[in-house]
């Protein structure tokens, strides 16, 4: 890489000691059989730490609620074969340097009783083809606006929101245990937590809805508060969120920084380490009048360490690649604004996705000068597991 001064500087923050600012983004794969992450899956994750990427975040791994699931072949995080084949992916990433938390996750209303994926909590071994009887669950009985021919799903009760908040507090429990250097809550992109931010579908009139996004965010204050209390103060937490959703790239939770201050702020007293801002592309500004893309205006309010993430080591975001179908990676000029953002501390960590899907080698062919070895991305890499 002709730019890596930033991305090589190592980190420490609490118990979390990084080799580099090089971070994996959460990629769902679709890969884990029965909802258990088998070797191939620790093969897979091994291979990018055995490229020199300083953090691992995992792909959504599904917390156990009974609802949390919405897809086949997704990793859960709650079975006794999935946490041993979690146990062996910490293992291979650690025996080659790197560091790995598990994204915490639940769909919520995404999930549809018609689609095949098993009950996971009730039925763990069931086949992908059993029709499920669990609905979806969500602030309000409102279907998912963008998935297509949405149910109505189950309007969570009180009871409800404290059996959930349970669920991903015994998996960052479960995780720690085992051996992960931190854990991600998935907060973003339309599913769970994130549906109770937005007005669409959080339509209640308690305590844990309104017009305000300050009330609207309440279920994830108290779902971060309880997983701190649950792992202490020095276990790494790290919360991913999203201005887009869904099937909606132009959505927007906060319009001004005043706006994304009164969302962040809760959630930051209420125990989070890490922002990981998931933008589309890294290089476009949040606001107007500003440089600064959303991990930057997040941590230029919070103060705290922020991930930032977008098509880095690309030329076309995902959906414009996708409808073009051509070879992408990442000008010279892109990568040297990626190396200015982290040198002048405005990012701290910078996470590659689709990078890594081409070439697991990524980041170590460019600190080795070998970036005309680097493989680019193209559509095929969506269907190999390497």
């Amino acid at each position: 890489m002709t730019y890596t001064s930033g991305i090589l500087r190592p980190l420490t923050l609490k118990t979390l000691h990084l080799r580099n600012r090089a971070v994996m983004a959460p990629m769902t794969r679709n890969r884990s059989k029965n909802h258990i992450p088998g070797p191939d899956v620790a093969q897979y994750y091994q291979r990018r730490a055995e490229g020199e990427i300083g953090l691992i975040i995992t792909e959504g791994t599904t917390v156990g609620h009974p609802a949390s699931n919405g897809y086949p072949d997704v990793p859960d995080f709650h079975t006794q074969e999935a946490l041993e084949g979690w146990r062996h992916v910490v293992e291979e990433v650690h025996k080659s340097g790197g560091k790995i938390f598990p994204q915490l996750w639940h769909v919520g209303s995404v999930r549809q009783t018609h689609l095949c994926y098993n009950e996971g909590v009730d039925n763990p071994k069931a086949t992908c083809c059993k029709e499920s009887q669990t609905p979806g669950y969500a602030p309000s009985p409102v279907p998912h606006p963008y998935v297509e021919g949405a149910e109505v799903p189950h309007e969570m009760t009180f009871r409800d929101i404290q059996e959930v908040i349970q669920a991903f507090v015994k998996a960052a429990q479960d995780a720690k245990a085992m051996g992960f250097d931190g854990v991600e809550i998935h907060g973003a992109h339309g599913y769970l937590i994130d549906q109770f931010f937005w007005s669409r579908t959080n339509q209640r009139g308690d305590e844990y809805g309104g017009e305000k996004l300050s009330k609207m965010v309440r279920f994830a204050v108290e779902l971060i508060g309880a997983v701190r209390n649950a792992v202490g103060p020095d276990f790494p937490i790290d919360f991913r969120f999203s201005q887009w959703k869904l099937g909606d790239y132009s959505a927007k939770l906060a319009q001004t920084p005043q706006e994304l201050e009164a969302f962040l702020i809760p959630i930051v007293e209420a125990g989070v380490d890490i922002f990981h801002c998931s933008t589309r592309r890294f290089w476009d500004p949040e606001f107007p009048n500003s440089s600064l893309n959303l991990a930057g205006w997040t941590k230029k309010i919070t103060g705290k360490t922020v991930i930032s993430v977008g098509s880095v080591g690309l030329d076309n975001d995902f959906i414009n690649t996708l409808k073009m179908g051509a070879k992408t990676q990442a000008s010279d000029s892109r990568l040297k604004a990626l190396n200015e953002c982290l040198e002048n501390k405005e990012i701290d960590l910078i996470a590659i996705g689709r990078s890594l899907l081409a070439d697991p080698f990524w980041l170590k062919k460019h600190i080795e000068d070998r970036s005309n070895e680097v493989k680019p991305f193209s559509n095929e890499a969506l269907d190999k597991y390497y």
